[in-house]
């Protein structure tokens, strides 16, 4: 069974902040849930390499600022963030490569990623706070699924970062393996680019066989 929000956890927001805030776990703390860890994911979408997921729980009195969605950020200032947050906060990264994203699919191999993050933090949360609808299972505490996480809770958008940057560079080491697929540039998404490779080259054992335009349903096209 998946952890469940306490009954004495405020409902969500109706309305997305301007930035993502402390409130969310500010109210975890009254309700009795300290220290709250924030995870998240990257990779859910390319062609190949992993998902990878971080989860990280702040020092409330040294929260880095500008802390945002990975995603609303420059690479540049997520390096410079990627750094902040290793250096203030208990931060732990997890990964679920291609074969497990295959045998799996991407919700569950994502899922597992968090929990075995949240599982590796030096420091054990009372609460976690999971970007989007689903709390990972086999979490020892108690989780909230944050719609648009990254950016309500700073804690999801510290994790969002974390996970973006190494997953990036990880795809950056990847196109020194891979050189044909050009994944330093897209980090396996599909661009044309991409495509383009994989006509030319076919798949290498990072790419995902069970994603589009991979994947085969007729066993006579295979």
């Amino acid at each position: 069974m998946l952890p469940s929000t306490p009954p004495d956890f405020p409902p969500l927001f109706e309305e997305i902040p301007a930035a993502p805030d402390f409130s969310l776990e500010l109210a975890a703390r009254k309700a009795g849930h300290w220290p709250v860890a924030g995870t998240d994911e990257a990779g859910r979408g390319p062609l190949a390499g992993p998902v990878v997921a971080a989860a990280v729980i702040l020092d409330p009195d040294n929260i880095p600022e500008g802390l945002n969605d990975s995603k609303q950020l420059s690479a540049a200032k997520r390096d410079r963030l990627f750094d902040m947050i290793m250096a203030t906060a208990h931060v732990s990264i997890a990964s679920s490569g291609p074969r497990l994203i295959d045998e799996r699919n991407i919700l569950r191999a994502s899922l597992d990623a968090m929990r075995r993050c949240v599982l590796g933090l030096a420091v054990s949360p009372q609460m976690v706070l999971a970007d989007g609808r689903d709390i990972p299972p086999g979490i020892p505490c108690a989780g909230r699924a944050v719609i648009k996480g990254d950016s309500r809770s700073v804690s999801i958008a510290a994790a969002s970062i974390i996970a973006k940057v190494t997953r990036d560079r990880m795809m950056e080491r990847a196109g020194l393996v891979y050189p044909a697929y050009g994944f330093a540039k897209h980090a396996g998404y599909g661009t044309r680019q991409h495509r383009d490779a994989l006509i030319a080259e076919g798949p290498c054992p990072l790419h995902r066989m069970s994603f589009r335009p991979l994947k085969k349903d007729d066993p006579a096209d295979a």
